[in-house]
């Protein structure tokens, strides 16, 4: 590893851009408190199996696209239940031109318009499928969707990338982002069920595979999520709860009163004698 901290490829085209582990721990580090401030909590949907594990095998993950929290949440994710690994990405070239600093962590431009960011896309893909140490993450929805939407359409990349083969393993993730009983939304995740890549396939094969994965996954998630059972899942990250502001220093002025311990939750018993 260089002083920079930043580890390199070599400079070959077909190679993983460099990565900055200082800046990625930075990076991490705030949108950890970020996702606090503006979720009640980031729950991961409870497996007996735990979520899956890849050994030392490539690890690809496509998702469905319902927000613009989806890459803040997937780099979470990666850092809680991959903490040995980088996250690469693809992002609008044109977005990544506001941030040149996310080059260095791990998101990879792309020009989803045209056929010269369609061939660096699977280039990146195939790649970081050969890598062990590494996290590819892709919204294979290509836009913001609804994950109600049925049925489930795909950009064609993922299926391609996963006909090229590889040892490595392609896991569906359903993100989304419902309110339940507090003042911030919750972030729910889930995974389905791992498939293996293969030496060799055919992409209308995979996308079929793909497609129909994914949107089991995104079902399995809605109906969880509907139940509004936080018993459902398992709490990556726990953000804010509570109002805030004078209701909730009259909550607690209340509670203390009367000798009760104050839960600021919204969906908590409030003490005796509040509105």
């Amino acid at each position: 590893m260089a002083a920079t901290t930043a580890e390199s490829d070599g400079g070959r085209p077909d190679a993983l851009p460099p990565f900055s582990h200082r800046l990625n721990d930075w990076f991490l580090w705030y949108v950890g408190g970020y996702l606090q401030r503006h979720f009640h909590a980031l729950r991961l949907l409870a497996d007996p199996a735990g979520p899956p594990h890849p050994g030392d095998r490539p690890l690809l993950i496509y998702t469905n696209h319902p927000g613009w929290w989806d890459p803040l949440v997937f780099l979470t994710v990666g850092r809680i239940l991959y903490p040995g690994r980088k996250s690469y990405g693809p992002i609008d070239a044109a977005a990544l031109c506001r941030y040149r600093f996310l080059e260095r962590i791990g998101f990879i431009g792309i020009d989803p318009a045209s056929r010269s960011g369609a061939a660096r896309f699977l280039r990146m893909a195939r790649a970081a499928a050969t890598r062990p140490d590494v996290i590819f993450w892709c919204t294979a929805q290509g836009e913001f969707v609804d994950p109600r939407t049925r049925p489930l359409r795909l950009r064609p990349g993922i299926a391609h990338v996963a006909a090229a083969g590889g040892r490595g393993w392609i896991l569906p993730l359903a993100v989304e982002y419902p309110f339940w009983t507090e003042r911030l939304p919750e972030a729910l995740v889930a995974f389905g069920t791992p498939l293996e890549l293969e030496p060799a396939g055919d992409p209308r094969g995979w996308q079929e595979r793909l497609t129909a994965a994914l949107e089991a996954t995104q079902d399995r998630l809605a109906a969880a999520a509907s139940s509004r059972d936080p018993r459902r899942f398992r709490t990556l990250l726990s953000g804010r709860v509570g109002v805030g502001g004078p209701y909730d220093v009259w909550r607690r002025l209340v509670a203390r009163l009367r000798g009760q311990r104050f839960d600021p939750a919204h969906a908590a018993e409030p003490p005796e004698g509040t509105p």
